[in-house]
């Protein structure tokens, strides 16, 4: 008899639905959980067999992938964008638990990588350095926005740099527009913060033999080779080399439209039925 077990988990902040299905795809328990680790872990050590897990990605994931994987035989963290099959039908958290289950018997689960925890810390500094640039980038962009609204040119950098901080915020008659710009010309402090995540992120960069591989590439300095690896963490999860062009952003994109142009309908009729061709453009 097969004592393979699949388990579906609907992650929320507080409890965790939890449904468990045999082989045959017979629900044979449910419950909910408190989210912490000592509850989850007891809960399977109480299952025997062949344990497999699945939940779907989210704020949770990480955590529970690296607690649960030493306990079961296989751990799937699912993409929650392609579960189409959850949005069917009646909707809670016990009946998401039960089609996450469902989908995981079935084998119908899109699954997210998670894994190579050597590389935990240089993925978490390239997320801190990418959040951070775009914080700074979108402070800089709503400051030439503000300048741009009262007719002043502002090109170049100059506008950002400290020690023209005065000589900009005179030109502003408005109190309350120089107000609003004051804070807004405040980017020292990101600035700073950016460099310093920027050399942690280079030094935990160092550490690893791939980086020195991709600096070899014309076009990919240190701190993109450093956020590729982050990124792709290992090229073995990957199919085939397409897939590892297409996930890293090598891969020829095209884009088309308009490929076709309305033309003279031939009928032809063939036993008593019609067929319409369109001629495609040239």
């Amino acid at each position: 008899m097969d004592s393979t077990k699949y388990i579906g988990m609907d992650v929320h902040k507080d409890a965790i639905a939890v449904a468990v299905m045999n082989a045959a795809g017979k629900v044979v328990m449910e419950s909910i959980l408190e989210t912490k680790a000592a509850t989850m872990l007891q809960f399977i050590r109480g299952l025997r067999g062949n344990l497999l897990i699945t939940f779907e990605e989210g704020t949770w994931a990480a955590w529970l992938y690296d607690l649960l994987k030493p306990h079961v035989s296989k751990v799937t963290v699912c993409n929650p964008r392609k579960n189409a099959l959850l949005k069917s039908g009646n909707k809670g958290d016990r009946i998401d638990a039960q089609k996450l289950a469902e989908l995981l018997r079935n084998g119908s689960l899109s699954a997210v990588y998670h894994g190579e925890r050597g590389l935990r810390t240089l993925r978490e500094l390239s997320r801190s350095y990418l959040t951070i640039t775009k914080d700074l980038t979108r402070v800089m962009n709503r400051l030439k926005a503000l300048y741009h609204s009262w007719g002043m040119a502002c090109s170049g950098t100059r506008v950002y740099a400290p020690r023209h901080r005065a000589e900009w915020l005179s030109k502003i008659k408005e109190v309350g527009v120089r107000r609003r710009a004051s804070p807004t010309h405040q980017l020292d402090g990101l600035q700073a913060l950016r460099q310093a995540v920027r050399r942690d992120l280079l030094a935990e960069s160092r550490k690893q033999t791939a980086t020195k591989l991709l600096r070899q590439i014309p076009g990919i300095g240190p701190i993109r080779a450093a956020l590729l690896v982050a990124l792709l963490q290992t090229p073995h999860r990957f199919r085939t080399k397409r897939q590892l062009w297409a996930y890293s952003g090598l891969a020829i994109e095209t884009h088309g439209t308009g490929e076709y142009h309305a033309c003279m309908m031939v009928l032809r009729y063939i036993d008593e039925s019609s067929s319409v061709h369109r001629c495609p453009r040239k």
